[in-house]
């Protein structure tokens, strides 16, 4: 964080200082929630969670180096005492926006928001000083503390924005308000808690309402090729920037095809030129992602060559992302277990089935939560496009939803031992263990909370060191 005094935060956050013998001395490191980050300089904020309270550790922060901690009661220790530490840290996130000289770039959308901003932040650092946000730490908490993160140096902010309902961007733009705003997509994320893709798009929307004008420099980059994000135009008075395959779009991609091992190749254009590009990521819902970052570099002075080389150069920062490793016997685990909706299940049985070819593929797939009433139909349609792509074996994992995985599989025609539904993840694995063979491609996917991960770290260690459990 840029360097303020305890006065000074005490002061933004409407907090009282207690146990601080000089409310001059600053901040000079980063703003933590986790005790464990704790380092000299740092600003401690206690959370008091259902099972952890983080005023708890406020003597091992301050050993540890903090400066003070950020909570809601005196701790014997220095500290800024406020009414709600969320509230708080979103007003100290607003301030240092503030006082930043950096350029702040925000994208919300139902899919893909890691992905791209990832690749936005490569892209971006290859020109200058970037912050993002890690990981998918995109809400009320996540949002501030990455903008905290942010130095003097810092020359590009680029925020991840999610959104669980109506106002939620609303009030994270408002925290730290963007100059650049994107939205990749309108689709099926969340559409149980919305009730709807209108509902949705009202609420990425969002992002562009809270731009600057065109005169103050905003821009509003949006997807072509998504007929609700394409009508966000409308709502927004900042400069609009169009991204996607259409032929309208400002920023696109020609002679878009997989290589052999399914890593999406294109010739970029954009308004300043045009270049090839060849990505080290795989699949190609890539594609998209990549327009939307090479938008948003065009946008802040980068050249059509300089963005094609640093996508091309970008891998995945996050975990659990189509991360792709290759067994010592031969066998390749695809890892895209973190989330999954209907949309990026789709992208990623499509991408295994580009990788596999000529090889066996099997698509080892769980719940897709928070659909709704939409619940049985979209596992339906992933378990009968598994089918259509060719994929060797479904192997479906869980309750009631892998049961419509499977079940639409069956009623597209796999009808042998072609598809299967095992009750949980170790089921899963020993199926696997007992049936891979080299040159095997295996994607695991489902949504976060079913903890997929944990079959493809089983197979990693079993391909490297033997028989080791699902956890």
């Amino acid at each position: 964080m840029i360097a303020l005094s305890l006065a000074e935060i005490a002061e933004v956050v409407g907090g009282q200082t207690h146990d601080i013998p000089d409310p001059s001395v600053q901040v000079t490191g980063p703003v933590v929630r986790d005790s464990r980050e704790a380092g000299p300089g740092s600003l401690f904020a206690a959370f008091a969670g259902e099972r952890v309270d983080g005023h708890d550790y406020a003597s091992a922060v301050v050993e540890a180096g903090a400066v003070a901690v950020l909570g809601t009661r005196p701790v014997g220790v220095p500290a800024i005492v406020v009414d709600d530490v969320q509230t708080a840290l979103g007003a100290l996130a607003r301030h240092v926006v503030r006082r930043l000289g950096a350029t702040l770039v925000a994208l919300t959308g139902s899919a893909g928001k890691t992905s791209t901003k990832d690749l936005i932040a490569q892209v971006l650092r290859s020109k200058a000083p970037t912050v993002f946000t890690p990981g998918s730490l995109n809400n009320e908490i996540g949002l501030p503390l990455t903008a905290l993160s942010a130095t003097e140096e810092t020359r590009f902010l680029v925020l991840e924005m999610g959104a669980r309902g109506i106002g939620h961007i609303r009030y994270l733009a408002d925290l730290t308000p963007p100059k650049v705003g994107l939205v990749l997509n309108v689709g099926s994320a969340h559409i149980g808690e919305f009730g709807g893709r209108e509902q949705i798009a009202q609420a990425k929307g969002e992002l562009v309402e809270a731009l600057p004008s065109e005169a103050e420099g905003g821009t509003a980059i949006l997807n072509a090729d998504d007929p609700y994000v394409r009508a966000m135009a409308s709502r927004t008075k900042a400069k609009v920037l169009l991204f996607g395959e259409s032929g309208e779009a400002d920023v696109r991609a020609e002679n878009v095809r997989l290589t052999d091992t399914g890593q999406p190749s294109f010739r970029l254009h954009t308004p300043s030129g045009a270049s090839d590009v060849t990505m080290r990521l795989y699949g190609e819902h890539h594609v998209s992602n990549a327009l939307a970052a090479a938008a948003v570099a065009h946008e802040l002075g980068m050249s059509a060559d300089e963005i094609a080389v640093a996508l091309s150069e970008a891998g995945s920062l996050s975990r659990w992302r189509m991360e792709v490793t290759e067994r010592p016997d031969g066998v390749t685990i695809v890892n895209d277990a973190y989330n999954a909706n209907p949309e990026s299940m789709r992208a990623a049985l499509r991408a295994l089935a580009a990788m596999g070819k000529g090889r066996r593929t099997w698509a080892v797939l769980g719940k897709m939560a928070e659909l709704g009433d939409e619940a049985l139909a979209e596992h339906d349609a992933v378990g009968r496009l598994a089918v259509r792509l060719n994929v060797s074996k479904l192997v479906a994992v869980g309750g009631r939803e892998a049961a419509w995985l499977q079940l639409g599989a069956y009623n597209e025609g796999s009808w042998g031992e072609e598809s299967v539904h095992v009750s949980d993840a170790q089921a899963a694995v020993d199926l696997l263990r007992s049936e891979l063979r080299p040159g095997d491609v295996v994607l695991v996917k489902a949504s976060r909370s079913v903890g997929l991960e944990s079959v493809a770290q089983a197979l990693l260690e079993s391909g490297a060191e033997g028989e080791v459990s699902a956890r």
